[in-house]
């Protein structure tokens, strides 16, 4: 690493030496700053990376909350606000045992350059809790969303801080949330995103963060001269993301014949048809079942139980493009060989930061396209500031009008990351070329506003 880069990374290394998803999206970042940070001495003198890996601003808080049991419940709240350079800070909320400190540090910065590559003035944060929603009664989702948002109101707004949904926060949650939040400031506000059509949402958000990963790597694959129709693809996860990255695949003529959730993977070699995905819509989004009922439902697909955490099977099936769409760093330097040595052509992240270092590193040098979820699955959150435009001038896009935006913004994040790649690294490292473009705004931005 360039001598700059690396007292960065070891500074970051030694502030926070537990935070291990923080320090790999930092250290990810700081190889592509290592093209350009010898070109661009205004961003050393104002040290604009080393403004830009502190947040702006953490926040930590208890969340108690009763059982239908009657009894009390104590959970820890996060929203991590990392920078405002670009306009108010956007960005998810997950519910999910796994999140920390580290998580939410690394969701927000990452957000930062996402949100940055959409071109609407957004700028980027992360929040969400420990709180498991797997099991729990509405009535309990409920009441953890409305104590979760007694604290979290007074650092939001529709000019400072507007969060989404992530993994655990879907329609039901963001609704509790909202209606907790109207009710405190007694004021209906767009301080949400991914709200209710019948209170102030948009139409294709849900869809948005799939759709716009397969309209980026249709984007990838027709530079390079290659198409979706009629190739076979891997899908991680059974998720909102997953789902409509299968439903965009079909529509664009592929077969997808894998998805997975936390229990294990189906293979159906036949592929997962419109009538096989509105089943699997059904249990995850209703019935909230596993998916190897998906197996016991459909003769001659091969269930796989989850176990370790080694190889995952699901990358060891030969197919043509692959598209992580679980959690952060589920394809690992074994999984990554299995998908080099079976001839997988382009990998698309529709999760957050779903490849391994190594991994990673790995594809970039086999030759394999890679789709970075920073570029990626920047969809959900373009579509979130459409969402935003829309609450703000009390208006509502049809379908189309919301699709055919989406389709330009993701169009344009791969003109702007191509060129930064093609300028100052190497042809179709869309690794460097995100980061890069991303980067460049926000030091702009910060430039312009002085030290803050």
């Amino acid at each position: 690493m360039n001598q700059l880069t690396e007292q960065i990374y070891q500074r970051v290394c030694r502030l926070d030496p537990d935070q291990k998803e923080f320090q790999q999206a930092v250290y990810t970042f700081l190889l592509s700053m290592d093209r350009i940070v010898d070109e661009l001495p205004e961003v050393t003198y104002h040290k604009v990376i080393e403004r830009m890996v502190e947040p702006e601003r953490a926040i930590i808080f208890r969340v108690p909350w009763m059982d239908d049991e009657g009894r009390l419940q104590i959970n820890r709240g996060f929203r991590v606000q990392q920078s405002s350079a670009l306009g108010p800070y956007k960005g998810g909320l997950r519910f999910h045992p796994s999140v920390n400190l580290s998580i939410m540090k690394f969701l927000a910065f990452e957000q930062v350059f996402k949100n940055s590559l959409t071109g609407l003035p957004m700028g980027g944060g992360k929040g969400g809790s420990d709180f498991d929603p797997k099991g729990k009664s509405d009535a309990e989702v409920m009441r953890f969303c409305q104590s979760f948002m007694n604290e979290l109101f007074r650092h939001i707004g529709p000019d400072t801080d507007v969060p989404a949904g992530d993994i655990g926060v879907g329609g039901r949650e963001v609704g509790f949330l909202f209606g907790q939040y109207k009710k405190i400031t007694n004021s209906f506000t767009g301080v949400l995103t991914g709200k209710g059509q019948s209170f102030g949402g948009s139409l294709i958000r849900p869809e948005a963060t799939g759709y716009g990963l397969v309209y980026f790597c249709n984007e990838i694959l027709a530079g390079e001269g290659r198409k979706l129709e009629g190739s076979t693809c891997l899908v991680s996860g059974s998720g909102n993301v997953a789902q409509f990255t299968v439903e965009k695949l079909n529509a664009f003529g592929a077969k997808v014949v894998t998805l997975s959730d936390s229990s294990g993977m189906i293979y159906d070699e036949e592929g997962i048809t419109p009538e096989k995905l509105a089943y699997v819509k059904q249990l995850k989004n209703v019935k909230r079942g596993r998916i190897s009922e998906y197996a016991e439902k459909y003769k001659g697909v091969t269930y796989v139980p989850r176990t370790g955490n080694g190889a995952n099977p699901i990358w060891d099936i030969k197919a043509d493009y692959a598209f992580p769409c679980a959690t952060q760093n589920e394809i690992n330097a074994e999984d990554a060989a299995n998908l080099v040595k079976n001839g997988i052509k382009l990998v698309g992240e529709g999760a957050n930061m779903p490849c391994a270092a190594e991994a990673e590193r790995l594809f970039l040098d086999k030759g394999v396209l890679l789709a970075p979820s920073k570029a990626a699955n920047a969809g959900g959150v373009a579509v979130s500031g459409l969402e935003m435009s829309q609450n703000s001038m009390r208006l509502k896009w049809t379908s189309q009008e919301v699709d055919q935006r989406l389709q330009n913004i993701m169009k344009g994040i791969y003109e702007s990351a191509k060129s930064a790649a093609d300028r100052y690294s190497e042809h179709n490292n869309f690794v460097d070329g995100a980061n890069i473009a991303g980067f460049l705004k926000v030091a702009d931005a910060m430039i312009a506003q002085g030290y803050v």
